[in-house]
């Protein structure tokens, strides 16, 4: 096990007070034991019967149209109808006067794991930029700190609407590791898909830990509600350079043959695979070796041609674009190719990477998506604010395989559900409700939260999480892994 020892006899610890549960499998007995040593988890509200009454709804379903006032029904954890009027007696009723629902946001590419890492990041900085604080710290966070991690991660992402994440967990040191950060998404009740990755600082010829792999999958898929589920996380192909600075050497830098390698084992497990491709695009390379399909997420993509476009939409290649983060690198490294991506009908999707120097806040992606666009090639490829609202919900979905059950308002689907005031000062007097939530508001007008029926915010506020209990543990881990770094 490549975990830390004293971070390995904590979690054994905290799996002696599970008694009976000695007889689950070990790969969950550990994560509970993680789960227990930070003892801050607590139980998600029930699902119920809810009524959302009077809102402006925005479907994203073209099935369903949007409303300038309409009612949602929901009952345990579905949509059940969407209407003008909806009698619904005994049915919990949430006032939607002067608020605009739009189904949940969907992230596609977020490490969660690095949320620890805020006070020891500085973008202006080469030295203190991400890749070397993840590289110097990431080596030595066990499963408690991704535990941990991951839950403050969460706190971000659910305050500011986001109900589903691709999380990409390129640190999974160990299984437990994978584990603690699984049951971490789990107490927060989180939709989304664990991408088990090879950890940093990994030798290249290291083959990805496919035993770990398998266990966690037959020991966490698929979970009792349905919301979790696992892929890989790919090193990548050739040098991957951002800013000036090699990250490839705490990345990763494959050949084709390691990278089919470790790809093969993944497709033998029926797991989807995702990959960085900044610096240069390794599209054409991977075509050549018979690697893509749409069982492939590309991030970053942004040196891409007219060619390679192409050969995207023909194997279903999808693509997850990363504004905030993106925006901040050289010309030099290429731009965000959305325009071209679309033209030539490539699945894209939105996200937002880390969180170790931004907030997560999927309307500000979008705003710098749009304004960068906009710049660009906006007179020859229109975009309208209505696409930019589909990119992070129901395309993101699309993209994660799950548009079956969430990204739209739409009766059948499981309710993941954003309600957002438009009665705060930076958001009144409401207008053309696209431009209300594309141009104006951030994440302090989200109002209320429901993730698969479970309403996990109102009025602005958790409704079971012990937000300062997180912040406080997550300082703590960051604090201690500063002494071990030292």
């Amino acid at each position: 096990m490549q975990g830390n020892d004293f971070s390995r006899r904590r979690l054994l610890a905290g799996a002696a007070v599970l008694g009976s549960a000695a007889a689950l499998a070990p790969g969950k007995l550990l994560a509970q034991a993680a789960r227990n040593a930070t003892s801050s988890a607590t139980p998600l509200p029930e699902r119920g019967e809810i009524l959302i009454r009077g809102a402006t709804l925005l479907t994203m379903d073209p099935a369903v149209p949007d409303l300038a006032s309409g009612d949602v029904h929901v009952r345990n954890g579905a949509i059940v109808a969407v209407a003008e009027r909806i009698e619904a007696p005994g049915a919990q009723v949430i006032d939607g006067t002067g608020m605009i629902v739009i189904p949940g946001f969907i992230d596609t590419h977020f490490h969660l794991w690095a949320s620890l890492l805020r006070p020891f990041v500085r973008a202006d900085v080469p030295a203190l930029g991400y890749f070397p604080t993840t590289a110097r710290l990431g080596p030595l966070m066990t499963p408690e700190d991704n535990y941990r991690a991951v839950r403050l991660g969460a706190t971000d992402a659910i305050s500011a609407g986001i109900t589903t994440v691709h999380n990409w967990a390129h640190n999974t040191r160990s299984p437990e590791h994978a584990e603690a950060e699984l049951s971490a998404m789990r107490d927060m009740g989180l939709r989304g898909r664990l991408a088990y990755g090879t950890p940093v600082g990994l030798a290249d010829d290291a083959p990805m830990d496919v035993a770990g792999l398998a266990r966690v999958q037959k020991d966490w898929t698929p979970d009792k509600d349905n919301l979790l589920t696992l892929g890989i996380s790919s090193r990548n192909l050739g040098a991957l350079t951002i800013g000036g600075s090699a990250a490839s050497a705490s990345r990763g830098v494959l050949t084709v043959e390691q990278l089919k390698r470790d790809w093969d084992a993944a497709r033998a497990l029926g797991l989807p695979i995702t990959m960085h491709t900044s610096g240069a695009s390794p599209i054409t390379d991977l075509e050549k070796a018979g690697m893509l399909g749409p069982d492939v997420q590309l991030v970053h993509p942004l040196l891409t041609t007219p060619e390679e476009r192409t050969i995207m939409k023909a194997r279903g290649v999808s693509y997850s674009t990363s504004p905030q983060l993106e925006a901040r690198r050289g010309a030099q490294l290429g731009v965000i190719q959305l325009g071209e991506l679309l033209e030539a009908g490539v699945k894209v999707s939105l996200s937002t990477d880390h969180i170790a120097s931004i907030s997560a806040d999927p309307f500000a992606s979008m705003r710098i998506l749009f304004a960068l666009h906009q710049h660009r090639i906006g007179a020859r490829v229109p975009l309208t604010l209505k696409r930019l609202l589909q990119l992070a919900t129901l395309d993101g979905a699309v993209d994660l395989g799950i548009a079956d059950r969430t990204g739209s308002i739409t009766p059948g689907k499981r309710a993941d559900l954003v309600l957002v005031r438009t009665t705060d000062t930076n958001m009144a007097p409401a207008g053309d409700p696209y431009e209300a939530i594309v141009s104006l508001a951030m994440p302090a007008n989200v109002d209320t939260v429901m993730i698969d029926g479970r309403v996990l915010r109102r009025g602005g506020r958790f409704t079971a999480f012990d937000h300062p209990r997180i912040v406080a543990e997550a300082r703590e881990a960051g604090l201690a892994l500063r002494s071990k770094a030292k």
